[in-house]
């Protein structure tokens, strides 16, 4: 069973950073592409950065130029550092991995989601 685990979360005052981290588990074989996502109250589930595993970089415009995604292949990790954090940038950020393959048998999994993790942006 492929688990994706984010940690990282917390309150901040606005300028502030915080960095998110996000590990998957599971006799991982591969991973193509991991991203965060995101969900404010009343609002849909958004994208906000991905990262492909040869490290290509996509970000939203709410993102770019604040947080940056990085992954650490080796350790089936993706990290999402952001600064200069606004209120509007309160929500559940989730982690997501696609076309992953994991297992002695090479199951794969079209896309996995962690559980999320909040973000409180307030003074």
């Amino acid at each position: 069973q492929v688990q994706l685990v984010e940690s990282g979360g917390g309150l901040v005052q606005p300028g502030g950073s915080l960095r998110l981290s996000c590990a998957a588990s599971g006799s991982i074989v591969s991973i193509n592409g991991m991203a965060w996502y995101r969900q404010a109250p009343g609002k849909q589930r958004e994208l906000v950065a991905g990262v492909t595993s040869g490290g290509s970089t996509h970000y939203a415009d709410s993102a770019r130029g604040r947080f940056t995604i990085s992954g650490d292949n080796a350790k089936n990790t993706v990290y999402l550092q952001m600064n200069s954090l606004k209120p509007e940038d309160t929500a559940v950020y989730y982690c997501n991995a696609v076309r992953v393959v994991a297992g002695s048998d090479n199951t794969r999994y079209p896309e996995v989601w962690g559980q999320g993790t909040l973000v409180t942006v307030s003074s």
